[in-house]
């Protein structure tokens, strides 16, 4: 059976030849794990994703959720793929054994999720919600609240959501009107509307925990004024049993292009004066908590945003080895069959354009899930300190890279299925709708630019940036053993050398006062450095790839030499032609800027 969710050769390469997944098992927290736990974890999650998930991804499409008496319904085939992801301990394959969970590295909880991403991107969206949220509340919860909430979401009885977003303000924080007014009993009364708020009602949980962002009437102005609470669909009483229906009303539902088996809803909080909500840490905290969760789903977004990419080019794969279509350039006899369409020169180059980028994207989203594991296993408070530093560096690629070019792939997807490409009989027309959201989601792509650029580059005087530079630098070192990489190393090298310096440029003038200017074009930077970091990333599995060759395993050779030609495409390609967006930068080209907007 041909795969349809992520090839298992390339995620076994991933996990123990590139990232060393079984290193894991020497750290206290991962000794009783072995590959064979890691690989009976994956097994079981694709034969859920393949059986439970996927069955009904179309539907999901073709039956949004409907709004029906104040409540979300959905199709019946969501909550027992749901129940079997419970059941099997995906929901915490992260946390301890001593509270049920697997106790899984983020590596390979991210490996087993993306197949339920790749599966059904709508489905699996309840359960990535609710990780976020409850990883919230255990991180800056008070034990009340940890023994109230968080312990049923661990339960899998209660789930969880975010809730950032006014109709006025959009991605514009700062201007939250939501407000929180102390009670008698030492909660809060909260009244205000969020809307986009995913999985903000549905029949899959007994309860659903809203984490709300507001502010408080003594509040500061902006940011520096927002605090999060806690605000459940029903409350809950001091035994755990579930209370009355608290004042959170499903106002309706958003009907997306996408993602249409996820409820996208409008909330209204204290229509009736009585929304009881539960202050999380310290007021006016609210915003540097909730970046835990934003974070978490930022990583979650752009590894979501490979999945789909990822489908689409299976997808087209096997369509192009079956679709007998037209005879080469150099086949005059019209007599003569027909070849697959895979032996046409450009659908190949479509077909490697993909496969260059969802397996560099993919492998940074595993590279970022390792990452996380250094921030809590290093054996030094240092070494977990500069893991952190460099996973808060990648998460505005690993969110928007993918979210731009998986994208590209799924469209290049369509365009290899010719006019059944944007049939609805084919799935990748789906794919690239589902797909199109991500760079929306979580922050767009100008966002996550100001934050890589305005912030990330410069924090800890570099730190992080430093560490990058170095390990590209390493890399390449590394690379340069092996004759058949120096065409692929120096393009990587010339790269990285002239970002390094337009960098320094860019920060000088944002150091000087010059903001609106060196932030003018972060669009164009957030490109380059990530495909500077994209071009690492194929590097080192062109040098894994290499040393797999040299074992002589003919059985892999095909493997091997497939990703060394996509190492080479992506380097000598795609890397090359952040030159002329360098240009721009470097010159400081105030094209955009001076646009004025009686001139469109």
């Amino acid at each position: 059976m041909s795969e349809t969710l992520l090839n298992a050769r390339n995620l076994a390469f991933e996990l123990y030849e590139v990232l060393d997944a079984q290193a894991l098992t020497q750290r206290e927290r991962f000794a009783e794990h072995s590959r064979e736990t890691f690989d009976a974890a994956i097994d079981t999650a694709r034969s859920i994703a393949e059986n439970l998930f996927a069955p009904h991804n179309r539907k999901n499409d073709e039956n949004e959720p409907e709004y029906i008496d104040g409540a979300a319904k959905l199709i019946p085939e969501i909550k027992p793929a749901v129940d079997a992801f419970l059941e099997a301990g995906f929901l915490n394959a992260t946390r301890e054994f001593d509270v049920g969970g697997m106790q899984l590295p983020n590596l390979l909880s991210q490996a087993c999720f993306a197949h339920f991403q790749s599966a059904n991107i709508a489905t699996s969206s309840y359960a990535m919600l609710t990780m976020g949220a409850a990883n919230l509340i255990e991180a800056f919860g008070d034990e009340a609240q940890k023994k109230r909430f968080l312990a049923p979401m661990i339960e899998g009885r209660f789930f969880g959501t975010m809730a950032l977003t006014e109709p006025h303000a959009g991605s514009s924080l700062s201007d939250i009107r939501t407000r929180a007014e102390p009670a008698a009993d030492g909660s809060y009364r909260l009244k205000g509307n969020k809307i986009f708020i995913s999985g903000g009602d549905h029949p899959l949980s007994e309860n659903i925990v809203h984490m709300v962002l507001a502010k408080l009437p003594d509040a500061p102005p902006g940011v520096k004024g927002i605090s999060l609470f806690i605000v459940p669909k029903f409350l809950v009483n001091d035994d755990g049993s579930l209370g009355k229906r608290n004042d959170v009303l499903l106002a309706g539902l958003f009907h997306k292009m996408g993602w249409r088996g996820t409820t996208s809803t409008a909330l209204n909080f204290g229509d009736n004066g009585d929304c009881v909500g539960y202050l999380v840490g310290k007021p006016h905290h609210g915003l540097s908590y909730m970046f835990q969760m934003m974070n978490e789903a930022r990583i979650g977004v752009g590894m979501g945003a490979v999945m789909l990419g990822y489908a689409g080019y299976l997808y087209s794969l096997e369509y192009a080895r079956q679709r007998p279509q037209g005879r080469l350039p150099d086949g005059k006899d019209p007599a003569s069959s027909q070849v697959a369409i895979i032996e046409h020169a450009d659908v190949r180059r479509m077909l490697l354009t993909q496969k260059a980028y969802v397996e560099g994207a993919f492998d940074l989203g595993l590279y970022a899930a390792r990452l996380f594991d250094d921030t809590q296993t290093l054996e030094t408070e240092e070494q977990r300190g500069a893991a952190l530093e460099l996973l808060d560096l990648l998460t505005p690629i690993v969110k928007s890279w993918p979210s731009q070019y998986c994208l590209k792939a799924n469209e290049l997807a369509i365009q290899i299925l010719g006019g059944h490409g944007y049939t609805r009989e084919y799935p990748v027309e789906k794919y690239y709708r589902d797909n199109r959201l991500n760079p929306i989601h979580e922050g767009t792509h100008g966002i996550q630019s100001l934050d890589l650029l305005g912030r990330k580059v410069s924090m800890n005087q570099g730190a992080a940036l430093k560490q990058l530079v170095k390990l590209i630098q390493q890399c390449c070192e590394r690379a340069s053993a092996y004759e058949s990489l120096n065409s692929l190393r120096l393009p990587l090298e010339q790269l990285l050398a002239r970002l390094s310096k337009v960098t320094l440029g860019l920060l000088g003038d944002l150091m000087t006062g010059k903001v609106n200017q060196g932030l003018a074009n972060s669009a164009l930077y957030l490109n380059v450095f990530g495909h500077a970091v994209i071009g690492w990333r194929w590097l080192e599995q062109a040098i894994r790839a290499e040393q797999g060759l040299a074992k002589g395993n003919s059985a892999d050779r095909d493997f091997y030499q497939g990703k060394l030609q996509a190492a080479r495409y992506f380097l000598t390609w795609e890397v090359p032609s952040c030159q002329h967006e360098l240009d721009i930068l470097e010159s400081r080209d105030d094209t955009c800027l001076k646009m004025q907007e009686n001139w469109f």
